[in-house]
């Protein structure tokens, strides 16, 4: 039974395929869902395929420049790593310069897999725009890569993180719980 004292319905709020982050996620999870189904003889995620293509393209990189790059926490990626290292994919070893560093390379199993995936792969990202003509897909591609840089640190490709998100944007959240800043224009 409804909370009386809770109105229902009739509120005016901002529609859901409005809201960019909303249809950022919806998109997502269409994409992932293509790429899970036309990929799936494979047995990757995409994921996994963003750390193997991420490799095939600079032959070696350590854990931290990698999971940079692929825009991941060390915890998803170290995970992800383990995963695809336990199927002969990735090779990890201790840095030769850096005995705290891990560094990674593709086997030529994860090389292999690599090739043999690019059709589906570009299967899976075609049918995520497929029902956009050419001159709207290539406009999305630039206006998502513009909005990620946008959003990126200022130097290093890493995302913003809640401190300078609420620096740059405003508003209460648990970043400035408890004390009062100044803010331009407010």
């Amino acid at each position: 039974m409804a909370d009386p004292g809770v109105p229902q319905g009739g509120l005016t709020h901002w529609p859901l395929d409005e809201r960019p982050g909303f249809l950022a996620r919806r998109l997502y999870q269409i994409h992932v869902s293509l790429f899970s189904t036309l990929c799936a003889e494979f047995a990757v995620t995409p994921v996994q395929y963003s750390l193997l293509s991420t490799l095939g393209e600079t032959g070696e990189a350590d854990q931290t420049s990698l999971a940079r790059a692929v825009a991941l926490d060390r915890t998803t990626t170290t995970g992800a790593l383990k995963r695809l290292e336990g199927r002969d994919l990735v090779r990890r070893q201790v840095g030769t310069r850096d005995r705290r560093a891990q560094t990674c390379r593709l086997t030529p199993a994860g090389h292999a897999l690599l090739v043999a995936m690019e059709a589906a792969v570009r299967r899976a990202h075609q049918a995520t725009v497929e029902r956009l003509d050419p001159a709207e897909q290539a406009q999305l591609i630039a206006l998502m890569q513009k909005l990620v840089a946008a959003h990126d640190g200022p130097s290093d490709g890493e995302p913003m993180d809640g401190e300078d998100a609420m620096r740059r944007f405003g508003g209460a959240g648990p970043a400035s719980a408890g004390r009062e800043e100044s803010r331009p224009n407010g």
